[in-house]
């Protein structure tokens, strides 16, 4: 999409443009580590999930992006709350569902993307972060 040397300062200057940039990041580092995607941003009135991924074993894996510009007031880890892990897997269900998915083993994993003002991108990848 953008490249980082370039365009540090513009993602750091649009939130929207930093949080898609790490969306891609977060997917192109899962699928390196060999899970596929199934779909990226999946909506309904229930909420939204940043990535639906299936693992090498079959999992279905709901994957919530963090993408910030730095830490400085506390860790990215902390945006998920209990209910924005409420609304995901209230999302999760409703995607097994409509996609009349049954019997497969699931999971919710974090991934944060830090940029930085400079130095290398920090991706953070927390399998299983969290249990229904």
């Amino acid at each position: 999409m953008l490249n980082l040397l370039v365009n540090r300062p513009r993602l750091l200057a649009d939130r929207k443009l930093l949080g898609q940039w790490g969306e891609e990041r977060s997917e192109k580092f899962l699928k390196r580590k060999g899970l596929k995607t199934l779909t990226h941003n999946f909506s309904c009135k229930r909420g939204e999930i940043d990535l639906v991924m299936v693992d090498a074993d079959r999992t279905i894996v709901f994957v919530e992006v963090k993408t910030r510009a730095n830490e400085s007031f506390s860790p990215s880890e902390s945006a998920i709350t209990a209910g924005k892990k409420a609304k995901m897997v209230r999302t999760a269900r409703y995607f097994l569902a409509t996609n009349e998915i049954e019997d497969r083993p699931l999971r919710f994993d974090v991934v944060t993307v830090i940029l930085g003002q400079k130095g290398p991108v920090q991706i953070r990848h927390h399998e299983n972060a969290f249990v229904p």
